[in-house]
């Protein structure tokens, strides 16, 4: 141990020793100017993304334009209407950010009124008021090209102040989800200062620079190369929205881009980053041996956070492969959960059975009520009726990592239902041969014929690396052991072509995203209405990857829309998708895309856990991580 602490060290020393600017050069750029400020005052954030293409650049309002969206602009300096936290929150998930209150809405969603908090003050002392939001909005719908550009002009006939602090839309249909346009998951509209924006020429060739700060932070200096931005808490963060939760820790906040996971993990062993974005899975169990004060989102094994994303297979249902519901359930029944998490997460996956990612709240809304439905579940296979649900399955993987983590891993069931997830569906090999067979196919030696008399083969498209990439490729292996030619390929292009364009067969991605602390399933479901499915070979709207339709979804989906967010009939929507999901089995649900986020308490305490405090999802480029900064306190370690 002395002599890797050594080693680590050595390399830090060589990384600062290049000076306080990034070199430009490939690899690792030098250290920002940590010594210049008192560490018991300073938070350091590591920021996942490459350097940022334009540095300078602080107008994230304008697409494309190179600026970042992980230094601290838009997680400390901007500010919006709402924020609704994957995790448990505070005070619960949903907070009233800039507006004093919820949204209101009339009787038929075509009008929504916002009453805004007084006494905000933008950083340069003028007022927030009313007059902010319209312009956001009025300025964006005149300019093609800004980011908010489109929804705000599909959704809004008109918007008005009312007075100094009230914002009233009119909408151009019924929308009783328009809020979310507003509400922060990872990011949303951001508001945009009519004092200085109204000055300009061109909106879309301003840089913002120094930007004029809503939020708690202002811009203190940052890295020309784009590897690093220093954040200074302002003398009067009492008058941003944040103070209704205290005043933030940090007086300052460092975000490094730091690309290799390697030398993230030794910069934390080195007291020199107090929160890493991600690890790969071997990187955060080498962090946890190697530092008695780093942790992850779990206090042992399996460290990762669940983020509201559900990795899956998804299939395409314009091909006629996967266009009987029998032959998706078959492809699901060959699948061994359990190597699955180990070959991917090397076991530590939090996995779902059902079209809801693990995480938030989710377990007690979704998973944890459904458990009894899905263990009767029964499937007709064509000879047989069979109940295909294993509620075992989360305790059978933390019994496979144990001997290798020992007291990591925990042993109360309720626990490791929330680390490693409920149960999954039992690999029957049988099984999926009668559906198989029902639905007309045929095995020749080895090899299953589908109805036509051709192998049965088709190409899986999954990430590049990582985790999704590991779990790509033993799907693969898994259905090829059955007598399917399944061909894993890394797709570069995966998001940015092959899903939008329906150029593939099948996938590992996720085509489900939620808000995690809320069981509404607008922030995906919508799009998944019939009415936006895509020819073949045409763009489809995100995020109906898999181009399924089904009456019946849409008739979910049309009672979304007239049911107002906070309602409970909202769960009740929900339940009756999972269930519609299981039936037809669209897509393959695996796990959550669990996140290696690791924090450092040296220097700071009060950051999120799971099993005592999860009140903020702890993954640092989200712009809900400002609230965890309300809650930090200096441990006054030197």
């Amino acid at each position: 141990m002395r002599k890797l602490k050594a080693l680590l060290a050595s390399a830090v020393l060589a990384s600062m020793a290049v000076g306080g600017i990034a070199t430009g050069q490939e690899g690792e750029a030098a250290a920002p100017p940590i010594t210049e400020f008192p560490r018991e005052q300073t938070l350091i954030i590591n920021n996942p993304e490459q350097p940022a293409t334009n540095p300078p650049m602080f107008n994230m309002w304008v697409a494309g334009n190179g600026a970042a969206w992980s230094n601290g602009l838009h997680q400390l300096a901007l500010d919006t209407l709402w924020f609704i936290d994957p995790d448990a929150g505070l005070d619960g998930a949903l907070y009233n950010q800039l507006a004093a209150g919820p949204w209101e809405y009339n009787e038929d969603f075509t009008e929504m009124t916002v009453r805004l908090r007084e006494g905000i003050l933008w950083s340069d002392g003028e007022e927030f008021t009313a007059d902010d939001v319209v312009f956001t909005v009025e300025t964006q719908m005149a300019t093609p090209g800004m980011v908010w550009s489109a929804p705000f002009s599909e959704n809004v006939e008109s918007v008005e102040a009312v007075d100094d602090y009230t914002v009233h839309f009119t909408l151009k249909q019924p929308n009783s989800r328009f809020h979310a346009l507003f509400s922060v998951r990872w990011n949303a509209a951001w508001i945009m200062p009519e004092h200085i924006f109204s000055e300009v020429e061109d909106v879309t060739a301003f840089d913002f620079n120094p930007p004029v700060s809503l939020g708690p932070y202002t811009l203190h200096s940052f890295d020309p190369n784009g590897y690093w931005y220093i954040w200074e808490k302002r003398e009067d963060w009492d008058k941003t929205a944040i103070a209704q939760w205290g005043e933030p820790g940090p007086q300052y906040v460092i975000y490094r881009s730091i690309p290799s996971t390697d030398n993230r993990l030794i910069e934390m062993v080195n007291g020199n980053l107090d929160m890493i974005h991600d690890l790969t899975p071997e990187g955060m169990f080498s962090l946890v041996q190697q530092s008695e004060t780093s942790r992850g989102w779990f206090p042992g094994f399996p460290y990762a956070h669940p983020d509201p994303t559900l990795p899956m297979v998804i299939f395409n249902h314009q091909n006629e492969m996967f266009q009987d519901k029998r032959v998706r359930w078959a492809l699901a029944l060959m699948l061994d959960a359990r190597a699955i998490s180990m070959a991917s997460y090397r076991g530590a996956a939090t996995l779902s059975a059902i079209a809801i990612p693990p995480t938030g709240t989710h377990p007690r809304d979704y998973h944890g009520p459904l458990q009894d439905w899905l263990i009767d579940y029964e499937l007709d296979t064509g000879s047989r009726t069979i109940k295909p649900y294993d509620p075992t399955i989360g305790l059978q993987v933390a019994d496979m990592v144990r001997p290798q983590f020992g007291d990591e891993v925990p042993t109360d069931e309720e626990a490791i239902r929330t680390a490693f997830g409920y149960g999954w569906w039992k690999q029957d090999i049988e099984a999926a041969n009668e559906l198989l067979e029902a639905a007309g196919f045929t095995k020749q030696g080895n090899q299953w014929m589908t109805p036509d008399g051709q192998p049965f083969a088709f190409t899986l498209n999954t990430f590049t690396e990582g985790v999704i990439n590991r779990m790509g490729t033993i799907i693969a292996q898994q259905w090829s052991q059955q007598g399917i030619q399944v061909t894993a390929e890394a797709d570069p292009q995966i998001y940015a072509s092959s899903l939008p364009l329906g150029n593939y067969a099948a996938a590992t991605a996720w085509s489900i995203e939620t808000w995690g602390g809320d069981p509404d399933l607008s922030f995906f479901l919508d799009s998944w209405h019939s009415d936006y499915l895509a020819e073949p070979g045409e763009r489809q709207t995100a995020r109906n990857w898999q181009r399924w339709q089904d009456p019946r979804l849409d008739e979910i989906i049309e009672e979304v829309r007239q049911t107002e967010f906070t309602d409970p009939r909202n769960l009740e929507l929900g339940h009756e998708f999972v269930k519609l999901m299981v039936d037809e089995m669209p897509i393959i649900p695996v796990m959550s895309f669990n996140v290696f986020s690791a924090y450092d308490t040296r220097y700071w305490t009060g950051f999120p856990t799971a099993e005592e405090n999860p009140y903020a999802n702890i993954v640092t480029n989200w712009a809900n991580s400002k609230y965890i900064l309300t809650q930090l306190k200096p441990t006054q370690q030197q």
